[in-house]
């Protein structure tokens, strides 16, 4: 309702009757009659077309089921920010033979990359194949003539490049920063008759009718429970089949826990018997299909069926299977050209994960990648991050190539040198820190391939907690991401004042990469697990080690098979990224360590006071990621700068305030600031009482208490004091969309391995897609859309063939 109102504040006194009606709905809204006469007055008045400024002003309602453009927030603008990510010159110094273990790991990665297109959405993988083949046949350049001889306007045929370029970057047609869906911002029928005009159209009539018959409504749907990722009716999820619930993950992972099986390489599928009783089938990412046991020691007794609880649980494998396969095949060609042991035996036991199914075995092979320090060429595959997994726990498919850049890490590695003694000052009693300080790898890296849904600016990995507390982590700070995500432009930079924005932009950088350096290495690598093992043992003192936040002994611990994630669930990955950037915000007032990155005297202080600003901003901006609708957040990482914005609000003495003003432009704004001069006074006893906070319940394994603490801190209203509700449209309003990337390709020519480079531009990035897999794309196609077809029914879609 603050959307609609904000929209008739624009519109001026000749809307007086829309604004009426318009207050009318907002009362029947309040009240629960949200589809009375009035939800059908207003679908009316906002049908009229001189009326349907109001609805582009807010963003559209698709509720009201309006055959207008799609709502702003779920099209990509045609300004849409590409970047290369330029890696030619670190990859030109690589040897021989480290050129093909690049290119054959990039493969790889590549690879398994699709699989998230299956981790994204049902029609994601048909997508994939139709605009595959649409810009194949025709490169951009090429279809663009044809698309303005059907009628497309040049901003029409802009906006089919954006909307591919973004699929493609995202690897589905859920955004990877937000879950949201995006749609093309080209009617339908318009994007229909471009198809049927295709050279891919008269090359196979009958398959691309099928293939746009299959994905057509889906692609332009946005129903609300399709509008986001989510579990149930909260939104639309390909880790779970449709019918699934939060009741049935959470069964799902007693199960597994009861097993001592690991999520994050399965999907859960739910069926129900003749007599209504539900069955699951858990299934394992592998290249074997049988449900046979293997050798390996997690899955000897995993096939079932088994009951559990009342119902029938079953473990399969073969998911993703050819795709698997062709990853598989990569390593072995790229393990003729690893450096060391460490690399060959990593690549072994990733193949025999694949293979058969096993985390443990890719536990095994990331204990050798934690054991290779300082190689020249830096990777890492499988399946990593539960960002996307509503309940937490299953891992994105995820693989990247980089080389490490020398200078950049000798800072980082000064870091390291000093990081047992930071992590002592860190505010929890030492009982509650790792008995022995791991020290771990931390370099910077350019990247040459990362595959996924998105490419973030640091990794602290493995994300196995048994292998973190025990062998030890590594540190990534991807220098080239930095370098280019984290560029605006002065005009786009929102929320702040004329005198932050000259320090924004000269700092915000340099300060980025000190946040990025401390929350990998110390917000991630920090912290203890109180644990018990299958013998009974624990590994703190329980007789003695004091818990600060009730002055009693521990009452709670991690039991054998829970683990972070399975155990903490829903909060799980926003509130660790919470916790690490608090450990950032914490140290960064060190002087030793501006120091390291460079930074001394004012330079220092400005450095800090940008890192500080840039937080609370970014809390603001998180605003976007909540959707009031459900409750839910759709981001792990603005999630928990939001929470930070309302811990240092909370700390009053006007430190942080958030204000609503008219813009230069006459639209809604708002502004942040932040006192300088309070940072060490008020700032930093907000967070280091409430860093001790988070870490305390994480190591006791109180997740009551810290989901209590956590969703009052995420929770979004309309208060006395902040409007955050209201804000939440002005940040929409004037959002700046997330950068794309463009990545280099590879190609074996004779005895050396050549780099293709695109532009920075939406086509660069398409025909930077398609150049992927020169040799076998017709067969990837077809194994693609047959993987799609057989599972299609989980979600009620049709087939794609």
């Amino acid at each position: 309702m603050t959307l609609l109102m904000l929209a008739c504040k624009g519109l001026g006194a000749r809307s007086a009757r829309v604004k009426t009606y318009v207050s009318m709905y907002a009362a029947a809204w309040t009240s629960g009659r949200r589809y009375s006469s009035v939800h059908a007055f207003v679908k009316r008045i906002l049908s009229i077309k001189r009326h349907q400024p109001l609805w582009k002003y807010c963003g559209g309602f698709p509720s009201l089921g309006i055959n207008m453009a799609a709502p702003t927030q779920y099209i990509l603008p045609n300004d849409l920010p590409v970047a290369l990510l330029d890696c030619e010159e670190a990859f030109s110094l690589l040897s021989a033979e480290e050129k093909l273990y690049t290119h054959y790991m990039s493969q790889a990665s590549f690879y398994g990359g699709l699989i998230v297109l299956f981790q994204t959405s049902p029609e994601s993988p048909g997508i994939y194949v139709l605009l595959n083949r649409l810009f194949k046949t025709q490169e951009p350049t090429q279809l663009k003539g044809v698309a303005l001889e059907q009628g497309l306007t040049e901003e029409e045929y802009q906006a089919l490049l954006v909307y591919a370029a973004g699929f493609f970057a995202n690897m589905g047609n859920y955004k990877s920063f937000g879950d949201t869906k995006f749609v093309p911002n080209v009617p339908k029928d318009k994007l229909e008759k471009l198809l049927r005009s295709s050279e891919a159209f008269s090359r196979d009539p009958e398959g691309a009718e099928s293939l746009w018959k299959s994905v057509a409504d889906r692609m332009y749907s946005l129903e609300a429970r399709e509008r986001q990722l989510g579990l149930g009716d909260h939104g639309i999820s390909t880790y779970f089949s449709g019918n699934c619930t939060l009741e049935d993950a959470e069964l799902a992972q007693r199960f597994l826990d009861s097993k001592n099986l690991s999520a994050y390489n399965t999907r859960l599928f739910k069926t129900q018997d003749e007599g209504g009783r539900s069955k699951y089938e858990v299934r394992l990412a592998s290249v074997d299909k049988d449900d046979s046991a293997t050798d390996s020691s997690d899955l000897v007794h995993s096939p079932g069926p088994f009951e559990f609880e009342g119902h029938e649980f079953r473990v399969t494998r073969g998911d993703y299977s050819p795709l698997l396969l062709k990853v598989r095949e990569n390593l072995e060609k790229a393990k003729a050209f690893a450096a060391n042991e460490n690399q060959r035996k990593m690549l072994e036991e990733y193949g025999r994960s694949f293979q058969k199914g096993s985390i443990q075995a890719h536990k095994e092979g990331s204990k050798h990648w934690v054991q290779d320090k300082g190689p020249i060429v830096e990777s890492y595959i499988g399946f990593i991050e539960s960002y996307r997994d509503p309940f937490g726990s299953r891992g994105e498919f995820e693989g990247f190539v980089a080389v490490v850049n020398k200078s950049v890490s000798a800072r980082f590695g000064l870091l390291v040198s000093v990081a047992e003694k930071l992590v002592s000052t860190l505010p929890w009693p030492a009982s509650f820190e790792k008995d022995t300080f791991l020290r771990p790898d931390f370099t910077s890296l350019d990247v040459v391939t990362f595959s996924g849904s998105g490419i973030p600016a640091g990794i602290n990995i493995p994300n196995y907690d048994d292998i973190r507390q025990t062998v030890g982590f590594k540190n990534v700070s991807l220098g080239n991401v930095l370098s280019v995500g984290s560029t605006t432009d002065r005009d786009k930079l929102t929320f702040l004042s004329e005198e932050d924005k000259d320090a924004f932009l000269k700092y915000r950088l340099p300060s980025f990469e000190v946040q990025v350096g401390l929350h990998e290495l110390l917000g991630h690598g920090s912290g203890k697990l109180f644990v018990q093992d299958e013998k009974g043992a624990f590994n703190f003192d329980k007789e003695h080690v004091i818990n600060p936040e009730t002055g009693e002994l521990i009452k709670s611990w991690y039991k054998a098979g829970e683990t972070w994630d399975s155990k903490f669930s829903t909060i799980a990955s926003s509130y660790e990224e919470c916790r690490a950037e608090c450990v950032g915000l914490y140290l960064c007032v060190n002087e030793e360590i501006l120091r390291i990155f460079g930074h001394k005297d004012q330079e220092a202080q400005d450095v800090l006071y940008v890192n500080w600003l840039n937080m609370v901003r970014a809390g603001l901006l998180g605003l976007e990621y909540f959707t009031p609708e459900t409750g839910k957040w759709r981001q792990a990482h603005m999630q928990a700068r939001f929470v930070i914005l309302q811990v240092l609000l909370e700390a009053g003495q006007n430190f942080v305030n958030v204000s609503e003003k008219v813009g230069a432009d006459g639209r809604p704004d708002a502004q942040v600031t932040l006192d300088r001069e309070k940072i060490l006074s008020v700032g930093l006893p907000a967070i280091e009482r409430f860093l001790e906070k988070l870490q305390v319940y994480k190591s006791t394994a109180d997740v009551d208490r810290a989901r209590e603490m956590y969703d009052r801190y995420s929770s979004v209203t309309n208060s006395e004091l902040h409007r955050f509700l209201t804000l939440r449209v002005i940040v929409i309003l004037r959002k700046e969309e997330r950068k794309s990337f463009v990545q280099i390709n590879t190609k074996i020519t004779g005895d050396t391995v050549d780099v293709l480079q695109y532009e920075s531009s939406p086509s660069g990035l398409i025909i930077s897609v398609l150049q992927r897999f020169p040799d076998n794309e017709e067969e990837l196609e077809r194994e693609i859309l047959e993987l799609s077809t057989v599972d299609a029914h989980f979600w009620g879609t049709q087939s794609s063939v």
